[in-house]
């Protein structure tokens, strides 16, 4: 006989779901494998954000202290004013962005995980630019459909545990049980395949240099500033921003108006861009055309959306 909603609520709430993941000796938190992992996460995340936030990280909160104890007590008899303190010492340890909330890769910080798969979310090791991250995207989109694919992310895992000497530990089974979880987990739209924007959070960049105050009105523009924006994108020191040099500045700059996006609208972004600044066609950005570029953005409102 199927439980009424109401009582699978009451079953809910007298259930701990931390408890599973503990020894039952030690109190200890047990290793999670990455379905395990991504049970948690979906548990705590129940409107499907992308973040455990407001009364989800309340709830999280109290049930992992909660489960640490060898009695099964209420998750309910920690008091307000202790929840706010554990959550202020918890956020000041764990939300390394400071947004007020737990992304995937924060609670895989705070989470005992699989060796091998928390070496899949790289944290320890961003990537210095997204000049970096676009060649990359280039490498393993090998079909060039404008999306990394399961198979397409398969490798690109595969890869990352050879580059870390831990492939041999790893069976094919195991690789596609993390393809599988890694795609539930960074596949925000749910489509099968990661778009530009949500490889982006599953490969992060150290930081956007586009997002500091400077390039957004709040300070004057500067031939320093100018000169660092450059001789950030242009890695090969050849004078010019081009190939992948111009789609990590142009995905830099549209992460500032667009939230997700994917290989199209960095194509249109592009032209609607270089465009704007009397582009010569010659697919490269001289230092004078970046100039105009950042000038531009830096007299932009700051809540502008265009």
């Amino acid at each position: 006989m199927d439980q009424s909603p109401t009582n699978k609520v009451h079953l809910e709430k007298a259930q701990n779901f931390m408890r599973q993941y503990r020894d039952p000796e030690s109190r200890e938190l047990k290793k999670l494998s990455a379905n395990q992992f991504m049970d948690v996460w979906s548990h705590y995340d129940r409107d499907g954000n992308g973040y455990i936030e407001g009364s989800e990280l309340d709830g999280f909160l109290k049930e992992f202290v909660s489960s640490a104890n060898a009695t099964d007590i209420s998750p309910e008899s920690l008091t307000d004013e202790m929840l706010v303190e554990l959550k202020s010492c918890f956020m000041e340890a764990y939300d390394d962005n400071q947004d007020g909330k737990i992304d995937i890769r924060e609670l895989a910080q705070l989470l005992p995980m699989e060796e091998n798969f928390l070496l899949l979310f790289r944290f320890d090791n961003p990537l210095e630019s997204s000049v970096e991250f676009m060649k990359i995207w280039r490498e393993y989109d090998s079909d060039n459909s404008g999306y990394i694919e399961a198979d397409e992310l398969k490798n690109f895992l595969r890869d990352l545990l050879k580059e870390a000497k831990k492939i041999n530990d790893v069976s094919e089974d195991k690789l596609i049980e993390y393809t599988d979880t890694m795609l539930r987990v960074f596949d925000a739209n749910k489509d099968g395949r990661l778009q530009l924007s949500e490889m982006a959070k599953l490969l992060p960049v150290k930081e956007n240099f586009l997002c500091r105050q400077v390039f957004k009105g709040a300070a004057k523009l500067t031939k320093e500033d100018i000169e660092k924006v450059f001789s950030l994108y242009d890695r090969d020191n050849n004078g010019s921003i081009e190939n992948e040099e111009l789609r990590g500045f142009l995905k830099d700059l549209l992460e500032l108006v667009k939230k997700d996006y994917d290989a199209q609208d960095l194509i249109e972004f592009e032209e609607t861009i270089l465009r704007g600044v009397g582009y010569d066609k010659d697919g490269k950005i001289s230092r004078k055309e970046l100039t105009m570029i950042l000038l531009a953005l830096a007299k932009l409102p700051p809540d502008d959306d265009q």
